[in-house]
């Protein structure tokens, strides 16, 4: 069964089939399929922060207690928590600048460079589940550019991420004032848009049961009980992986860092996955000597714009809120502005059971309306994260160091979702603030590019379509960090969906050594 550690013991194995680095969303769909199709290799996920769930990697929103929610989050931010020790979550994101959000942590040093617009916003997840067990659970599929046009499977591996993921169109497509909300976004911007591409309902990641109470999808959905009851996987929490081991030009083993002990351990392995996110994942490949020349580079996030509204016209019998401590309910909806190659930014519009700014009068659940428009970044070599030779951060890996820039296209495409999203903020009715804001460079946490894949070993690609990177036979890279396109669709869907084809290429390899012997 896949649990914990105990701490007292840690029992880390002298050899495992197949090492995962990382238990978020990629390197959970590794362990779910390598289980599901090859049930007889050994599997150890190794993450660096704790457990602070149960079921491991579960969303802090299915935790009941806020008090207890709170401090799963706070348990989440790595090795220094920005805000203080009893301080009310409310505060996080007082800082427009640098806006922190519960659960994660900003980089301290190295986020801007002189004379470039660097990630002010840059954050990160230190527990077992990543992002996932704060994440927003909208899962869009890519259209247009956004797709990976070398990846001729794509649809039928987003389908099987989509599986994984337990997602859903219709949890919340029939909330309160959803509709309304929907039919005047459709008549302001469906126009000329293909089917696929008009507002529609979000996929989320979210699942109703019969009591009407709505369970979010984390890490724990995708590892599934096929991992949980899996007595040949097991994962190891609060465990640092600190370099991955070759020998020539293949993979070895892992060296792994008890964080509660101090104390090291060589594991060696047959496979070895980096499942962590676009920035520590690029930096352990660094740290192990691993340094193709696209590593780190093509870093992109999505830039963000956000308005809110009131909506106008709304019925004064909707029901009450379900709920006063947790921003979607079964009384608000999420609805979905497709990214097109004419419009290149997506929109995920999210009706609130309270106001973000205060407004006089009552509110009726579901009438205010956020709007966040993300923008497909202009891909170039040149944004990177670059990693220190001599200076390690607080979990004694290579400092990181970015390079970030905006492009005339970049600033072209901005101001084109700044229109759009006024556009359809009239469009529901009576806007909150006269201007859209827009988000430090980092805030939409969708940070891509800097594993990439490709289709040769050209210098602009760290791996080839099934992840496994160039001339290092048995390592492969996982998560957001590997799609080579520009997107601005929320982008966990297709980082699982990627994960999935490299799953399947190892457990091929195991399989057939297996029927060999």
């Amino acid at each position: 069964m896949i649990t914990t550690a105990v701490p007292s013991a840690r029992p880390y194995p002298a050899v495992v089939d197949v090492a995962i680095i990382g238990s978020g969303p990629a390197g959970a769909t590794y362990a779910r399929i390598l289980s599901e199709l090859s049930p007889q290799a050994s599997i150890a996920i190794f993450e660096a922060g704790p457990t602070i769930s149960d079921p491991p990697g579960s969303h802090v929103k299915n935790i009941a207690s806020v008090q207890d929610r709170e401090v799963a989050q706070r348990r989440s931010e790595g090795k220094v928590s920005a805000v203080p020790s009893g301080g009310n979550l409310a505060e996080y994101a007082r800082d427009v600048a640098r806006p922190v959000r519960p659960g994660t942590f900003l980089l301290d040093d190295g986020w801007q460079q002189p004379g470039e617009t660097g990630l002010p916003g840059l954050a990160f997840s230190s527990n077992v589940g990543g992002m996932a067990a704060h994440w927003t659970g909208a899962c869009p599929r890519p259209g247009g550019s956004e797709r990976i046009a070398f990846l001729p499977n794509m649809d039928e591996l987003l389908s099987e991420a989509e599986r994984l993921l337990s997602v859903s169109s219709e949890a919340l497509a029939g909330a309160p004032l959803a509709d309304l909300v929907r039919s005047r976004l459709s008549a302001a911007l469906d126009d000329g848009r293909a089917h696929d591409r008009r507002v529609q309902p979000m996929p989320l990641a979210v699942r109703r049961t019969d009591d009407g109470r709505f369970i979010w999808s984390g890490a724990d959905v995708v590892f599934g009980d096929e991992t949980r009851n899996n007595p040949r996987a097991r994962l190891f929490d609060e465990s640092v992986v600190v370099r991955v081991l070759t020998d020539g030009d293949e993979v070895s083993g892992v060296r792994v860092r008890d964080a509660k002990s101090g104390d090291e351990h060589e594991i060696a392995a047959r496979y070895v996955v980096v499942a962590a996110d676009a920035l520590r994942g690029p930096q352990l490949l660094f740290a192990s000597g691993i340094r193709p020349e696209a590593l780190g580079r093509y870093l992109n996030d999505q830039p963000q714009i956000v308005h809110a509204v009131r909506l106008t016209g709304a019925m004064d019998d909707v029901p009450a809120a379900s709920s006063s401590d947790t921003t979607i309910t079964a009384q608000s909806g999420v609805s979905w502005v497709p990214f097109t190659d004419e419009q290149p930014f997506h929109g995920q519009v999210m009706q609130l059971d309270a106001s973000p700014v205060p407004i006089s009068g009552d509110v009726i659940p579901g009438s205010i309306v956020g709007l966040g428009w993300f923008c497909a970044k202009d891909l170039q070599a040149s944004d990177r994260v670059v990693f220190s030779e001599n200076t390690t951060d607080a979990y004694g890996l290579p400092a990181m160091n970015i390079h970030y820039t905006f492009t005339e296209r970049d600033e072209q495409t901005l101001s084109a979702a700044r229109q759009s999203v006024v556009a359809a903020a009239r469009s529901l009715g009576e806007p909150l603030g006269d201007q859209p804001l827009t988000f430090p460079a980092g805030a939409s946490l969708h940070y891509q590019g800097t594993l990439r894949m490709g289709t040769s070993n050209d210098g602009t690609a760290v791996c080839d379509p099934a992840g496994q990177v160039w001339d290092v036979r048995g390592l492969f890279v996982a998560g957001n960090g590997v799609i080579p396109t520009p997107t601005a669709c929320n982008p966990t869907l297709t980082g699982v969906a990627l994960a999935v084809a490299g799953a399947r290429q190892i457990a091929e390899s195991i399989n057939s050594t297996s029927t060999e012997k």
